[in-house]
């Protein structure tokens, strides 16, 4: 049995900060937090905690991909993710400096693996939270595959219902950070 994580880093990062606001008293309640945009820009998490605590045993992990936007030539923040065991894909921002191309990048990326790479018995771990995905796992899980969400507690409750486990973060907020 091997699992494939795929990792949603903006996604991660950004409901991470909303939800380290709420934890750290810059907002009443998470909902707060998304709905206002308060976040807390101190929070910041460890790529090799969020391997260990998503992907177990490395010799378990088939493959472990890490999903963004192309961030600026002097950041860091992609080589720390290989450095702890993520394969990274990135997609360069629109003209409106907005991302794009992630969400979809790692629907394609699940679907291929699962016709190409799954083995009976393998499982799924998605970190990401949001509603673009629910369609995928269904089918994922439709075909006999476990699919594994691991998110902050706010994740879209369609995703929550979709999957065959969720696994919330916020007690493990200080854990994963650096």
């Amino acid at each position: 049995m091997a699992n494939f994580v795929y990792v949603d880093n903006s996604n991660i990062w950004i409901e991470g900060m909303h939800v380290a606001a709420a934890a750290n008293g810059k907002a009443p309640d998470v909902w707060d937090a998304v709905t206002n945009s308060i976040c807390d820009y101190d929070w910041k998490f460890d790529f090799g905690k969020l391997f260990n605590f998503v992907a177990g045993d490395q010799s378990d992990v088939k493959r472990a991909a890490l999903f963004g936007s192309r961030p600026p030539r002097n950041d860091s923040l992609w080589n720390a993710a290989e450095a702890n065991g993520f394969e990274v894909i990135v997609h360069d921002r629109n003209v409106a400096n907005k991302e794009k191309k992630v969400d979809a990048e790692i629907v394609t990326q699940m679907m291929a693996d699962s016709y190409t790479q799954w083995e009976e018995g393998d499982e799924f771990t998605l970190v990401a939270g949001d509603t673009d995905y629910v369609p995928t796992v269904e089918n994922l899980v439709a075909r006999g595959i476990k699919v594994s969400v691991v998110f902050w507690e706010h994740a879209s409750r369609e995703l929550k219902a979709a999957c065959s486990e969720f696994t919330p973060l916020n007690q493990y907020l200080d854990h994963l950070a650096r």
